[in-house]
C-alpha cells in the first residue's frame, strides 16, 4: 500500500517564484520582520527549486500565487499563505494573520493580492520575466505563445 500524502517537513515552506525579482526580494524582506529569534523559521523555497507535485500543488498553481505549506502537507495560496506566515510568526503578527482570514478582510486581501500578482513586472524590482504567463501558455508544448 502507498502513502501519496506529502512528506512531512520539520517548518513550514513558502514557495514562492525565483524567477522573479519583486517575488524573491519581497519574500526575503518579510522573511527578515518576520523571523523568530529562537526560531525555528519558515524556509523560501524558489518553485523552480522543488518537487511541487510532491508537496502536493501545481507548476500552474505556483506561478499565479506565492503558497505556504504547512509541516503536515497543508497548502494555502495568495493572501491565505501570508496569513499563515503571520500567524505562525505568533504574538500580534499572529492576532493580524487571524483577521486576514476573517470572511470580509479575506476577500478584500485577497483581491489586494491578485492585484499585486498580476502586476508584479510593474512594481519596483520587477521585470518583463515577473509577469505572469498568459493563459494557455503552456512551455512543454512547441509552439505556444511567448510571454
Amino acid at each position: 500500500m502507498t502513502d501519496n500524502r506529502p512528506a512531512r517537513r520539520a517548518v513550514p515552506w513558502l514557495v514562492f517564484d525565483g524567477d522573479c525579482a519583486f517575488c524573491t526580494s519581497s519574500a526575503n524582506w518579510i522573511a527578515d520582520r518576520l523571523a523568530r529569534r529562537g526560531g525555528p523559521n519558515a524556509r523560501l523555497v524558489p518553485w523552480q527549486f522543488t518537487d511541487l507535485a510532491g508537496l502536493g500543488t501545481t507548476v500552474e498553481r505556483a506561478q499565479r500565487e506565492v503558497l505556504w505549506v504547512t509541516p503536515e502537507g497543508e497548502v494555502f495560496g495568495g493572501a491565505a499563505a501570508f496569513a499563515r506566515w503571520l500567524r505562525f510568526r505568533g504574538g500580534a503578527y499572529a492576532m493580524s494573520g487571524r483577521l486576514m482570514e476573517a470572511p470580509v478582510l479575506r476577500m478584500l486581501f485577497a483581491s489586494v493580492y491578485r492585484l499585486v500578482a498580476q502586476n508584479r513586472h510593474r512594481m519596483p524590482g520587477g521585470s518583463p520575466a515577473c509577469a505572469l504567463p498568459p493563459a494557455g501558455f503552456d512551455p512543454a508544448k512547441p509552439g505556444t505563445k511567448a510571454l
